[in-house]
């Protein structure tokens, strides 16, 4: 029994298979079309689903779309007939994507995948509690869901018990925190959608100092964790730019340009938004403690990516147990979709999936040895093709006299993480190394932060109270700032992944080798990608971006291309490009 998955038309769209209730794959459509944040209909992440699973779209026995779209456009009508004649703009340009798109699902899933099955919605927020909870191990949770806005809801409260979810306590637009945090990642100069983590990774460089002034003139916070914002000072539901005039007054100074100064004034900014969305998020689960009186709690929603956020849960211990769907945006929506499909719709027992890395983010497209041989000779790559051995003997050489390496192994990680699949790996042991990734690797700003993944077993050696962290969703603090400089950011925290030897064994031996050199038993992990552009999927993407940037090693399963012995490289993969702002 095959149900497809689907999110689209927002950002990130992505699609989901499952088989008999286990995930047999999902992808970002963003992947395959190299254009980030996509929102088109994801026709080639449903065709890489259904050529992993090998079927057809005649083997679907039904597709299950991510969100109600009337209930969406019957919010926006209402919302732009409050503002009128303010939203007239919006209405303008929104009703040509809706008339020609938003309101045609079904016949737009019929025609792009020539099919004739079945095809039910869940609601947005359905759809994330779904994607959460039934990817956890838990037979009983709290759930707790928190984004811009789905149909209405922004934030909910529900419950998961075996094979079935609920939501019991919803808040509705336009009260929500998570268009309250967009607000200020664009005030901070950082796109709407995309750089939300730009500011969390910006916060620790400044000081809470206007937590107050935006608790008394921008939102109010109830006992019962309900948001409320004075609307005079947002635009969003007029259809316009987040934030307005009288937003920028009350802080003082206009918005920062996206490429503009970073001054301290922007960082404490951040750095106030950040304390109070850590205080909302303690203030909420405490209320959903209250209301469920349950021992675990799974979280999801765009808001739930906010690591240092969960990480101050942690330490609260409110619940027993707490997960975070590794891909809680959007995009991992299509999962939730796929299970409502599977539980509500079907009825179906529950089955629990193996709460390993493998079968939560591995879940992408993979290249055998010879699909990469053949890139290779295509674009007459000069290489080598070494054992296990050698391979990690060789590359943790490189990294110990402080190369960057490109790390591309086995299958995609499904998710805004780069979890040792398609990652970029470099020593953490060199203080500037940092700034040398973030500015002449990335192509991005030079604040922000690394991730260290660390081998499972020596992590208590190197981080305090720290607990198995698979996909990089939970910081965690650490004394070891003089050891490891680059992956401890200024709050002496870092957003740690832990892994363990059965969940990627070659990365793991890496890692182990490098320590027997170094002592260290981690290294920096960044995703395989510069800014503005996806992580990437393929082997010719990889080649691209390594020729692209300066990047010292590429490993592309057991192949190793060094830059110095490439020079002579096609002009295609080495040509520059002009990265946009993300």
């Amino acid at each position: 029994m095959y149900i497809l998955g689907i999110s689209a038309f927002y950002h990130d769209s992505a699609a989901c298979l499952l088989k008999d209730g286990t995930i047999i794959a999902a992808a970002q459509e963003e992947r395959f079309t190299r254009k980030k944040n996509d929102p088109s209909f994801p026709k080639q992440a449903i065709d890489f689903c259904l050529k992993e699973a090998e079927i057809d779209i005649s083997a679907i026995t039904l597709v299950v779309f991510y969100e109600k779209p009337f209930l969406k456009f019957d919010r926006i009508i209402n919302s732009i007939q409050a503002n009128a004649p303010f939203a007239f703009n919006f209405f303008r340009k929104s009703i040509k994507t809706w008339i020609k798109t938003k309101l045609w699902i079904p016949v737009i899933i019929k025609k792009e995948l020539q099919y004739n099955g079945k095809i039910i919605f869940s609601e947005h927020h359905e759809s994330h509690i779904a994607a959460t909870f039934f990817t956890s191990p838990y037979i009983e949770s709290a759930i707790v869901t928190i984004d811009g806005v789905g149909e209405k809801a922004c934030t909910t409260i529900g419950i998961g018990k075996e094979n079935k979810v609920k939501i019991i306590k919803e808040q509705h637009y336009p009260h929500s925190f998570g268009l309250l945090y967009s607000a200020f990642t664009q005030y901070c100069g950082f796109k709407v959608n995309s750089g939300e983590y730009k500011l969390m990774g910006l916060a620790p460089y400044g000081k809470p100092v206007y937590k107050e002034l935006i608790l008394e003139h921008f939102v109010t916070i109830t006992n019962q964790a309900e948001v409320v914002l004075n609307l005079k000072y947002f635009s969003f539901d007029k259809g316009k730019t987040t934030i307005n005039k009288a937003f920028c007054e009350v802080l003082g100074q206009n918005s920062r340009k996206p490429d503009g100064e970073m001054t301290s004034f922007y960082c404490d900014v951040a750095s106030s938004i950040q304390s109070i969305t850590e205080y909302f998020l303690v203030k909420l689960l405490r209320y959903a403690k209250e209301i469920t009186l349950l021992d675990n709690v799974c979280l999801s929603g765009g808001v739930a990516l906010n690591c240092k956020a969960n990480g101050e849960l942690l330490a609260q211990d409110i619940f027993k147990n707490i997960w975070v769907q590794p891909a809680s945006g959007d995009g991992g929506a299509g999962v939730g979709a796929a299970y409502i499909g599977y539980y509500h719709y079907q009825n179906n027992k529950r089955v629990y999936m193996s709460n390993t890395l493998g079968a939560q983010a591995y879940l992408g497209i993979g290249y055998n040895a010879q699909e990469i041989l053949s890139v290779l000779e295509k674009y007459n790559i000069v290489y080598t093709l070494e054992n296990d051995t050698v391979l990690c003997d060789s590359v943790a050489m490189a990294l110990q006299y402080k190369k960057i390496i490109g790390w591309f192994q086995g299958r995609m990680e499904f998710g805004p993480r780069a979890l040792g699949n398609r990652s970029i790996l470099a020593s953490p042991l060199f203080e500037d190394m940092k700034k040398h990734v973030n500015i002449s690797i990335k192509k991005r700003e030079g604040f922000r932060p690394f991730a260290p993944i660390v081998l499972e077993e020596k992590a208590k050696d190197w981080f305090f109270d720290i607990t198995p962290s698979k996909y990089m969703l939970f910081t965690f603090r650490s004394d070891k700032e003089e050891k490891i400089p680059s992956c401890i950011h200024e709050d002496g925290t870092a957003r740690v992944q832990t892994l363990n030897k059965d969940e990627n064994p070659l990365l793991h031996r890496l890692i182990s080798t490098f320590e027997q050199k170094t002592s260290c038993p981690i290294l920096i992990n960044t995703s395989f990608n510069v800014r503005g552009e996806p992580i990437v999927a393929s082997p010719l993407d990889a080649l691209k971006c390594f020729f692209q940037t300066e990047m010292d090693v590429l490993v592309l399963g057991n192949y190793i291309i060094e830059k110095n012995k490439n020079k002579e490289v096609s002009t295609r993969l080495s040509k520059q490009v002009n990265y946009e702002l993300d």
